[in-house]
């Protein structure tokens, strides 16, 4: 007899539907797996017949061949056993054929027939939705983070026997349904605290700044100044997320493995903050079957990388292309995916290989060439595309030892949620999400300058050689200061402050 059931596999981060045809007929017993399996899917042929018989149910004794559609799409992952399994049973017919049609089937089985979670549900939740397709049967781990896509039946089950009995007696099953912006307000804010920075105004400012507009942030300063502590206390300003982009997170991180057991939405901004020895595609992705890289983690969120100049050179040049298109593409002989990256740059880095160059307290020791090669990792087109450059300078004795401490992150992201919920007005029918997403056409819009702002703003271009994308990035940063001052005109202080913000053009 033959039967039907709907799966789906990943690429990318988007799914693809994947027919799962059994088929058990006359022969010698065995089962034979056809269309693109990897190793995986195939080894699914032991793991299903021990699930069965373990199970207590009849596993033929004859020849089974099970055939996934389309057969030129590679299929991988162990998310086919559930799909394989409810096929034989019913091509054995031991479960009723009326809802398979309306329902695609995910989960790993163990050997006793318990449903183990599986990675990209949340995509696949997703696909099945805008197909139309009815509902979902999934592992109960993930189920929670399936149901967050609206418009689906989800049913979770741990085992086997619960799903054939679900296919039998439907109508003894209820789907499970979660309110996604409830789930999205159960958001906890990091612990690290503005608070606990002492001084650093400017620095202080800047973080605010690159909060509001989502703009790319450098410290350069001498080891210890506070870089690395100012960057990790920024998700606690950052705005909260949209239920939409936190549904594009959370597709992310569900496609990479990463949601926790039982987890629904990713609820906070992503800071990720990988270690200066790691390598491009760790950073933007890769593999044989693409799988989101660290920039595309980010997505939405912060990428911290500390110690900007000990990164290998083509490496932070892999970052150029994201940083402009807020996307990335992997191509690969077989196919070529594109993963979303629209992410926040922040980064730290001293001044000169022993890090006191400028230093008010401790001379340098670095010759000039030494301090050149240093600065050479780092290429141009790469720091046109960091919107602010601040210097970090180290605390006096007498700020060391005071006892008072800085203003909390609370009130700063209370500045930063309403100059957010400005520029996602302005932007309400555009595609931008933050100022520094702004395209031309917006910046024509959006900053406009009177003739004392514009002088002011040639007569920089020409001292500092900036190019035509650091003088757009210098416009982003005075619109975002302009919107945290609740001004809708771009005056000649919004275009001074911003140009303040580019230290390293001004060092060179």
């Amino acid at each position: 007899m033959l039967a039907r059931t709907w799966s789906a596999s990943l690429v990318g981060i988007e799914a693809v539907k994947v027919g799962v045809e059994v088929d058990i007929a006359g022969g010698l017993p065995g089962i034979v797996v056809v269309g693109l399996p990897d190793t995986a899917v195939q080894e699914s042929r032991e793991r299903v017949k021990a699930a069965l018989k373990n199970a207590g149910y009849a596993f033929p004794m004859r020849k089974i061949v099970i055939n996934l559609s389309p057969a030129d799409l590679r299929k991988e992952g162990p998310s086919f056993d559930l799909p394989i399994g409810v096929g034989i049973l019913a091509a054995s017919e031991q479960v009723n054929l009326q809802l398979l049609p309306d329902y695609w089937f995910l989960g790993e089985m163990s050997l006793d027939g318990t449903l183990r979670p599986v990675t990209g549900v949340l995509a696949i939740a997703a696909t099945a939705q805008k197909l139309g397709v009815k509902g979902l049967v999934v592992p109960e781990a993930n189920a929670r983070e399936a149901a967050v896509v609206q418009g689906i039946d989800v049913h979770g089950f741990k085992h086997i026997a619960d799903v054939a009995d679900f296919l039998n007696y439907p109508d003894q099953y209820h789907p499970l349904k979660i309110d996604g912006e409830a789930e999205l307000g159960r958001s906890l804010h990091p612990t690290l605290d503005l608070k606990d920075v002492k001084g650093q105004a400017q620095a202080r400012r800047a973080l605010e700044i690159a909060a509001a507009g989502g703009h790319n942030l450098i410290f350069v300063g001498p080891p210890g100044s506070g870089k690395t502590m100012l960057a990790r206390r920024l998700p606690g300003i950052l705005p909260p997320l949209s239920f939409s982009e936190a549904l594009e997170v959370t597709q992310i991180h569900s496609v990479a493995g990463m949601l926790k057991e039982k987890g629904s939405l990713v609820s906070d901004r992503p800071f990720r903050s990988p270690h200066h020895s790691a390598s491009g595609p760790s950073l933007v992705g890769g593999g044989s079957y693409p799988r989101p890289g660290e920039i595309s983690l980010s997505h939405r969120g912060v990428l911290f990388l500390d110690e900007l100049t000990e990164f290998k050179r083509d490496v932070l040049e892999f970052l150029r292309q994201p940083l402009e298109d807020g996307q990335v593409t992997i191509s690969r002989a077989r196919q070529s995916v594109s993963f979303p990256a629209q992410f926040m740059l922040v980064a730290s880095t001293n001044p000169c290989p022993c890090g006191y160059f400028g230093d008010t307290i401790q001379p340098c020791t670095c010759t000039p060439r030494q301090r050149e090669n240093y600065w050479a990792k780092l290429s141009g087109p790469l720091m046109d595309r960091i919107d602010l450059q601040v210097a970090v300078n180290r605390l006096k004795p007498e700020e060391i030892t005071r006892q008072t401490s800085g203003e909390p992150s609370e009130p700063v992201r209370q500045r930063v949620a309403a100059a957010h919920t400005r520029i996602c007005d302005r932007f309400k029918d555009d595609t931008p999400k933050a100022n520094a997403e702004m395209q031309s056409h917006h910046l024509r819009r959006w900053c406009q300058l009177n003739d004392g702002t514009r002088q002011l703003l040639e007569g920089a271009i020409r001292k500092l050689g900036l190019s035509a994308r650091a003088t757009d990035r210098i416009l982003k940063v005075a619109r975002t200061i302009a919107d945290l001052a609740d001004e809708s005109d771009i005056t000649t202080s919004h275009v001074a402050e911003a140009i303040q913000y580019r230290t390293i053009d001004r060092m060179q």
